[in-house]
């Protein structure tokens, strides 16, 4: 489909995209502290290609595309990631506060390809997008933090794009269908989302 407009420029956040947003991160919170365990326990079953672990990010990544997808407002995408990343730490998380870092950053990369199109634009592109520059922004966090001493070639940039493709088509094109899913049972026609069914 194309990367059509939005019906409406984002206005001021209502109370609704506020409770939205929050549900979000709070569901999500709970999938990234389960997350966690499963990108640990297959870690070993990648070492043959260390890099490709970054395949697994994607999952980490949904709140970033998704949220701006459905509530549409500035922000939207850095605020429930970084209070899903909030909410993973406070049920326990092995890289501790810094994983609400990465969750800001993951919101901060995912709400680009937005911002871009001045909130308009909300189509298949700019979702893969927005996943795409989450993983982007978060591995890149990872290779400074995590692993200054790796190599650049070996496994810094492989790792990004792993990373990059998972956050495109999990998070991004994952994001997309979920909307697209959520679309016939009403619950998002208090949102411009769900005045576009004919689009989307």
């Amino acid at each position: 489909m194309p990367d059509s407009p939005a019906l409406a420029a984002p206005g001021r956040w209502r109370t609704v995209d506020i409770l939205t947003c929050a549900v979000l991160a709070v569901a999500f919170g709970v999938v990234f502290w389960a997350w966690n365990f499963v990108w640990v326990g297959l870690e070993p079953a990648l070492a043959f290609l260390p890099p490709l672990k970054g395949i697994l990010y994607g999952v980490w990544l949904i709140p970033a595309v998704l949220a701006p997808l459905i509530v549409r407002r500035v922000g939207a995408g850095v605020f429930t990631e970084a209070i899903a990343a909030s909410i993973s730490l406070l049920l326990g998380s092995v890289w501790g506060i810094f994983v609400v870092y990465q969750g800001l950053l993951q919101g901060l990369g995912g709400e680009l390809p937005f911002a871009a199109g001045r909130y308009r634009r909300f189509g298949t592109a700019t979702a893969a997008a927005g996943g795409a520059l989450a993983g982007f922004a978060a591995t890149l966090y990872d290779v400074i933090a995590y692993y200054p001493t790796a190599d650049l070639w070996a496994y810094k940039v492989p790792y990004i794009a792993f990373a990059m493709l998972s956050g495109a088509i999990i998070a991004g094109l994952g994001s997309k269908a979920l909307v697209k899913a959520m679309l016939p049972t009403g619950v998002l026609d208090r949102f411009p989302a769900g005045r576009e069914r004919a689009r989307i």
